[in-house]
C-alpha cells in the first residue's frame, strides 16, 4: 500500500514538472520561412472545412484534407534540410507486415525528405529487402523475443527512450514511431511535423469522452477519471521533435515500471499511458483519423482520404 501511495506522488510530481518545462522549453523549431517567388492559392479566413474541427481549444491545429497547401508546406520545410527518423517495431509474426509498410512508405511517406528507418525486431533474417529512394536509409536493431505484451510495451518505451536520448538527439530533427501493421495509401507529408504530434483514433473521434476506453482504475498510473479528457489518441502514431518525444516515452516508461511493480496492466498498454500524457501535456499538432484509418471500417463523409491505415492484427507471437 505504501508503495502505491509513494508511486502516485512521484508520478504527480513528474506530471507537474513536465507541464512546467514544456511551457518554458526553448523549442528547436526553425522559422517558417517562405521562399520568394513561390505561387500558391490565396488562403481564406471565411472559407474552409466546416464539417470538422480544425483547431483545438488550446489552439493546436487539427490536420485534415483541405486544411493545408502542400506546395507551400514543401517550399517551407525543404528549405530547412530536415531529417526524420522513423522507428518501427516488428516483433514475432508482425515482421510479415514490414514489406507492405516499407514499400507503401516509399510511395507516400515524406517524399522528397531525408528519412532514416530504424527497424527493431527479434527476426533480423526476416527483414525484407526493399528498394529505398534517394536520401532514404534503414538500420535494423536486434531485440530479444517475448510473448508478453506488457514486456514488449515496456521494452519498446525503453528502446525509444534510449535512442532519443543518445543517438538521434544530434542526428535528426523529427521522429515518428509508427506501428508496423499499417500501410500508407495517400500523401503523408511535412504537414504532419510539429513539436509533439498525436493522432485521433478512428474508432472514437465522434464518441463522448466518458465512453473513451481510458484506463479507469485509480491503481494504474494511466488512470483518467470520468468527466476528464480531450480526444482519444491512437498509439500507432507518436511524433515530434526528438527531445519532446524523448520526454513522452520516458514518462510512459516510468509509469509502466510503476504499474509493473504494482502488478497492474493498463487497459490498452502504452496507448493508455499515451492518453494520460497528452491529457496533461497537450499535443501541439493533431492528425485527423485520415492519418490512422482502419481497413475494416468504411469511410465516412468527413474522411475525404485515407492516408495511413491499420491492417488486420495478429496477437500471437512466434
Amino acid at each position: 500500500m505504501a508503495l502505491k501511495k509513494k508511486s502516485h506522488r512521484i508520478i504527480e510530481f513528474l506530471d507537474s514538472c513536465f507541464v512546467f518545462f514544456r511551457g518554458n522549453v526553448q523549442h528547436k523549431n526553425k522559422d517558417l520561412l517562405s521562399p520568394q517567388g513561390i505561387i500558391y492559392k490565396q488562403p481564406s479566413v471565411i472559407n474552409g472545412r466546416k464539417d470538422v474541427i480544425t483547431v483545438t481549444p488550446w489552439l493546436a491545429p487539427v490536420v485534415w484534407e483541405g486544411t493545408f497547401d502542400t506546395t507551400l508546406i514543401d517550399a517551407i520545410y525543404k528549405m530547412q534540410n530536415i531529417t526524420v527518423a522513423t522507428t518501427v517495431f516488428a516483433m514475432g509474426k508482425h515482421v510479415q507486415f514490414l514489406k507492405g509498410f516499407l514499400e507503401s512508405a516509399e510511395k507516400h511517406y515524406l517524399q522528397g525528405y531525408r528519412v532514416h528507418y530504424y527497424i527493431f525486431t527479434d527476426k533480423l533474417e526476416a527483414v525484407p529487402m526493399v528498394t529505398l529512394g534517394a536520401n532514404r536509409s534503414l538500420t535494423t536493431l536486434k531485440l530479444p523475443s517475448s510473448d508478453r505484451w506488457q514486456e514488449l510495451t515496456l521494452l519498446k518505451m525503453e528502446k525509444l527512450e534510449k535512442l532519443t536520448e543518445t543517438q538521434l538527439n544530434n542526428e535528426v530533427d523529427y521522429i515518428f514511431n509508427l506501428d508496423v501493421d499499417t500501410v500508407f495509401s495517400g500523401h503523408w507529408g511535412a504537414e504532419t511535423l510539429g513539436d509533439i504530434v498525436a493522432v485521433i483514433h478512428p474508432g472514437y473521434y465522434s464518441t463522448p469522452y466518458d465512453e473513451f476506453p481510458y484506463e479507469r482504475r485509480p491503481e494504474s498510473q494511466a488512470y483518467i477519471p470520468q468527466g476528464m479528457g480531450d480526444y482519444y489518441y491512437g498509439g500507432a502514431v507518436i511524433g515530434g521533435l526528438v527531445e519532446e518525444v524523448h520526454r513522452l516515452v520516458k514518462t510512459c516508461r516510468i509509469q509502466l515500471d510503476v504499474d509493473k511493480a504494482n502488478s497492474i496492466e493498463a487497459a490498452w498498454q502504452e496507448e493508455s499511458h499515451l492518453n494520460k500524457y497528452f491529457l496533461y501535456n497537450k499535443p501541439t499538432k493533431i492528425l485527423s483519423p485520415e492519418y490512422l484509418w482502419q481497413d475494416f471500417k468504411s469511410k465516412t463523409d468527413d474522411i475525404k482520404i485515407s492516408r495511413f491505415s491499420q491492417v488486420i492484427k495478429i496477437y500471437t507471437f512466434e
